[in-house]
């Protein structure tokens, strides 16, 4: 007979392995505001852990633009990366708790438009994250 302790740390190591990649948020909220060459990408949220990539359609395609991103955490740490076509970092941020982190950069869009950047939190709580693409 197999050991139930067996089966369910096997089940753990499973599901650690399925979550690794994710991030978890509770209470986001994204908007996407579009104004002729520019946008606006806004995200909240109550609590936030793990590391994801996100594709957003915020500019005409193969278009360099100017990212001004901004961070904010009451507690915790969210860092973003803003992620060339190519797959290289174009910068990244990292937050530090109970202030705002501003940093800006070139970032180009790829053949359909989009930005993509990668966020990764860390028991971050009560966050804010803006990206303004400026052409």
């Amino acid at each position: 007979m197999v050991d139930r302790r067996l089966i369910a740390t096997l089940c753990l190591i499973g599901c650690a392995v399925l979550l690794a990649g994710c991030l978890l948020i509770s209470g986001e909220q994204t908007t996407v505001s579009l104004q002729g060459s520019a946008a606006n990408i806004l995200t909240t949220f109550v609590s936030a852990e793990g590391s994801d990539e996100y594709r957003v359609l915020a500019l005409p395609a193969n278009t360099e633009a100017q990212a001004i991103v901004m961070v904010a955490v009451e507690s915790g740490d969210v860092q973003i990366d803003l992620i060339q076509p190519d797959g290289a970092v174009s910068f990244a941020l990292a937050s530090r708790p109970g202030t705002q982190v501003t940093r800006s950069g070139p970032i180009r869009s790829d053949e359909q438009g989009q930005i993509r950047y990668r966020i990764t939190a860390r028991n971050a709580r009560n966050g804010e994250i803006q990206i303004f693409l400026l052409p």
